[in-house]
This record gives structure tokens, sequence and C-alpha cells, in this order.
């Protein structure tokens, strides 16, 4: 298992997830990390299309992969069709690659189309190739081992957390959040820009998540498909720490929990929730249990924030075990992240 702990000052440019965008298509296949970042409100699920054009463009980048395809319309007209699917990991968990399209490839795909008729932008259950090759969205399976020692990959498991698409109802929130609340919008989502937000946000984002122990002294989360490592310093943390969105974190066990602080923030767009801001005087506590005999981990999280929450919220949050295997690198766009309000567009 590769961990970015050994060149944490100069960690190789990744991407960004975000993504808030597109981390799952409800119709498609049901899995832990299939859970959109947008609502894919403008599609039409009961309307299942299949259509066959000329691909002319392959977007496999952060937040989530697409295909552009030149294929006739419901009028004969040829037009442009936007095809997004999930984030490069979970696409390779289904057997895809950066090289399974590329521009000129014959396809077939089926999926729900936009309610609108004159916005091609759809779905996908389905894309085959003219040499008879098929693409779905259905997982490929490998033995899973349990966790020890909370050392692994773990992705969420939708258990206990609030909705993942919109700020919670409920928090209680000031003057300053709660307007930020009540006048939400998707499109304020900071991955747009290919801005990560650090915790607790980046932990309730569906990429995986990779937690190793490169020393007695260090515990360290690799968060996939983005540009740095978070490390937890077991014992005293170091001196002259600099402030950052992702803060400094110690650690100690208390029989088998690990038990984190977090503090030493800076400002951060979403960094406690989707739409909920963060300010520096932000407070992390995070009670990290193994449960389901090693399968899974509950994260229980207190976030303190005076800007932000009249007092402290407390959130149960769930990791599923994953198979191990090596972190996927890729680097963040713009266009990928902004595809589903442009989607279609020449």
């Amino acid at each position: 298992m590769k961990s970015r702990h050994s060149d944490n000052n100069s960690m190789r440019f990744s991407v960004v997830a975000t993504a808030l965008i597109v981390s799952t298509l409800i119709f498609s296949a049901s899995s832990n990390d299939a859970s959109a970042h947008h609502s894919h409100a403008s599609l039409d699920m009961k309307n299942i299309q299949r259509h066959r054009g000329t691909v002319v463009k392959y977007g496999w980048g952060m937040p989530h992969v697409f295909l552009k395809v030149k294929a006739p319309n419901s009028s004969g007209d040829l037009v442009t069709y936007s095809i997004e699917m999930l984030h490069p990991p979970a696409m390779v968990e289904r057997g895809w690659s950066r090289d399974s399209f590329k521009p000129g490839d014959v396809i077939t795909w089926e999926g729900p189309v936009d309610k609108n008729p004159n916005r091609y932008y759809t779905g996908m259950k389905w894309i085959e190739k003219a040499d008879g090759s098929r693409f779905t969205m259905e997982i490929e399976d490998d033995p899973i081992l349990p966790s020890t020692d909370f050392s692994g990959l773990w992705v969420r498991d939708l258990r206990g957390a609030p909705g993942h698409y919109a700020p919670p109802k409920d928090w209680p929130y000031t003057a300053l959040a709660k307007a930020a609340v009540e006048n939400f919008n998707e499109d304020q989502n900071p991955q747009l820009e290919c801005i990560n937000p650090g915790p607790p946000k980046a932990t309730f984002l569906p990429y995986p998540i990779l937690i190793s122990r490169p020393d007695s002294e260090t515990i360290v989360l690799d968060y996939e498909l983005r540009d740095r490592s978070r490390v937890i310093h077991l014992g005293e943390a170091p001196a002259n720490s600099e402030a950052s969105t992702f803060g400094t974190s110690v650690g100690h066990f208390e029989g088998d929990d690990l038990v984190v602080e977090t503090s030493n923030f800076v400002a951060d767009r979403w960094g406690i929730y989707t739409g909920v801001d963060s300010s520096a005087q932000k407070h992390l506590l995070e009670r990290f249990t193994l449960i389901d005999d090693g399968m899974a981990l509950r994260i229980r999280m207190t976030i303190t924030d005076p800007v932000y929450l009249t007092e402290p919220v407390t959130v149960d949050y769930y990791m599923s075990k994953l198979g191990d295997r090596e972190l996927v690198d890729v680097p963040c766009s713009i266009e990928n992240a902004t595809l589903f309000l442009t989607a279609g567009a020449e």
C-alpha cells in the first residue's frame, strides 16, 4: 500500500476531487462510493434510451469521467451528447481505464436522458464498442481482508451520516451560517474550482481514504485524489506547525480506539460540511473505532466552530473496508468539474 507521507512537503499534484460532483449514478450500480455530488435531477430515470455515435472526447479526470459523442438525436440531427460517469477510482473498480476509449470509437450506449429534450446530457447503464467489448457500472470483486489496526483502504458507508447533497437542516447554525444555508446552491462547491476543503468535510467525501502506520509516532491518512496527506501525531504536536485547511492533528489510544484532536486551521469554504464553511476557530474531535470484525470503521466526529455553529455538532460516520490497491492519481479538470453545468453544449 502506498503512502504520500515520505514526501509530505512536495506531494505530487493529484487531484481534487471533488466532487462534489458526480460520484454516483443512482440508476446504475449500488455501491458504497456511489453517491452523487450533484443530484442528477435533470435526468429522467424512467426514460432510458439507446444511442449510437462516435466518440469525440474521453475525459479521464477528476472529479468524474465523461464522454462526448456525436450521435443523431430523435429528429435525426447530428448533435454532441455528454455522458457522465463516476470518478476515476470508482471506474477503475469497474474495469475501466484511461485507455478504454479514444476519439473515433463508434459506441452504442444506454442510459437515462435529460428531461429537457433539447439538452443532450445522459447517464450510462452500459456502453458497447464496435468490437463487442462492453463497459458497465458493475464492480469487479476482489478479496477484502479485515483490518486490525485501522490500516487499509476505506470508503464511505452511508450509515449514520446526514444527507450529502445539501447542508443539514437541523444543525445549530449562527446567523452567518444560517444565511449561507438558506441560500445554498451546489454550484458554490469549491471543488468546481478544483479546491479541496479540509476535515471534517474532506472525510465526508465519497473518495477512498488510505490509513497507514509508517512509524510508531504517526498515523497517515491519504485521501485519494487529493494533493496532500493528513498526518496524525501520536504524542505531541510538532513545534511551530503552520495553520492550514488540514490543521494539526494529535492522537492517542484509549483502549482500542484512536482519539484525535485537530486545531490550528485556516478559514475553509465548506470546511465543515456541504454548504457549511469553517473558520480558523474550528476544532475537531474524532474517535476511530473498528467494528464489524475489522470490516468497517466508525468515526465519531464532534465539530466546534463558534463562527458557524452556536454549539458543537456530533456526527457518527462510517466507512467500509476495501480491497488493497494503489491509490489513484488523476489531475483535477475544471472542464470535468463543471460538466453538469455545461453538459451538451458545443
